[in-house]
């Protein structure tokens, strides 16, 4: 079955035109992402700005182009974080239906989450679980445990651009500014841990841009290599490493990047951090625990998990 799937978040809208077998085998035709920016200022004024909800649906029109000519037999639109409570979120809905003619799909956390697992898991074995997948977006950040399906799952409400705006708002964000942003991560970070057993997994996969921008980073790539990013196994030293590098640049430094996409320039730093916090939690639990966390990047994710669904299970 051949199905288009639209991935709307807070900083990304992201299009992934793919053919699926009868046994959940994808086959990419297309994917292409935009950086919207839905999400700007939302944290503050619980409202989409019209000139973000301008650059979704010039966005949606350019992937409407594209997926027409693919000729898909289901097509569904998933919302995240950036679209539960907003609002206008009706002005929204009505602007993607007048160009997709499907009304966006604002999924709850839950299912974002289960989602995000069945994408980033899809090529992965039994015997690598348990997993604790993390999708960290602009608005949100799901945390997911499980083997063959989620056995438990979590949504902190906070993500790389409501760190950005909340606590680093600058170029540069100076010390006492990161220590607040810490202390805003790890205290949603206790809270989660009443949900998520951190000690549990075996390994651990982080999904979407900021994570894979990182990695680009920490593998010292000269562009954005996707074929290399996908599977890299990397450390928690590499990925605090990375982080302090980020969040020193200035603007102009991250931006000359060769690998850098444009409209994560302002917010990777934050989303870096984000990154590390979550990832030392897991390994301390793991390795007091006895065990050792392997680390792993995925390409696929929430975008691949809402084309599999599709596919497979919805009619």
């Amino acid at each position: 079955m051949r199905v288009a799937a639209f991935d709307c978040g807070t900083n990304s809208l992201r299009l992934l035109i793919a053919d699926v077998s009868a046994d959940g085998t994808l086959t990419d035709l297309r994917r292409e992402t935009r950086i919207v920016r839905l999400g700007q200022d939302v944290d503050a004024t619980g409202e989409f700005a019209p000139e973000a909800l301008e650059r979704t649906f010039a966005a949606a029109r350019e992937f409407a182009e594209v997926a027409a000519e693919y000729e898909p037999e289901k097509l569904r639109f998933v919302a995240t974080s950036a679209s539960r409570d907003v609002k206008n979120r009706d002005d929204f809905f009505a602007g993607i239906f007048s160009i997709l003619g499907v009304v966006p799909d604002v999924i709850t956390g839950d299912e974002e989450a289960r989602l995000s697992f069945l994408g980033a898991t899809a090529e992965l074995g039994a015997a690598d679980g348990p997993f604790a997948v993390m999708d960290l977006g602009g608005g949100s950040t799901e945390l997911v445990l499980g083997t063959d399906d989620v056995e438990s799952a979590v949504s902190l409400d906070i993500g790389s651009v409501r760190l950005t705006e909340r606590h680093m708002p600058v170029e540069t964000p100076d010390e006492e500014q990161i220590r607040t942003a810490v202390a805003d991560i790890d205290a949603q970070l206790d809270q989660a841990a009443q949900i998520v057993d951190f000690s549990a997994p075996r390994t651990f996969i982080g999904v979407a841009g900021t994570v894979t921008t990182v990695t680009a980073g920490i593998l010292g790539l000269d562009s954005y290599q996707r074929e290399r990013i996908h599977g890299a196994r990397i450390s928690v030293a590499d990925i605090e490493q990375e982080s302090r590098r980020l969040l020193a640049m200035d603007r102009q430094t991250r931006a000359d990047l060769p690998y850098m996409h444009p409209g994560r320039v302002d917010v990777i730093g934050a989303g870096s951090l984000l990154f590390a916090r979550i990832v030392a939690r897991f390994d301390h639990a793991v390795s007091a625990g006895g065990g050792e966390l392997g680390i792993r990047i995925s390409e696929t994710d929430i975008l691949d998990g809402t084309a599999l669904d599709l596919a497979l299970t919805r009619s």
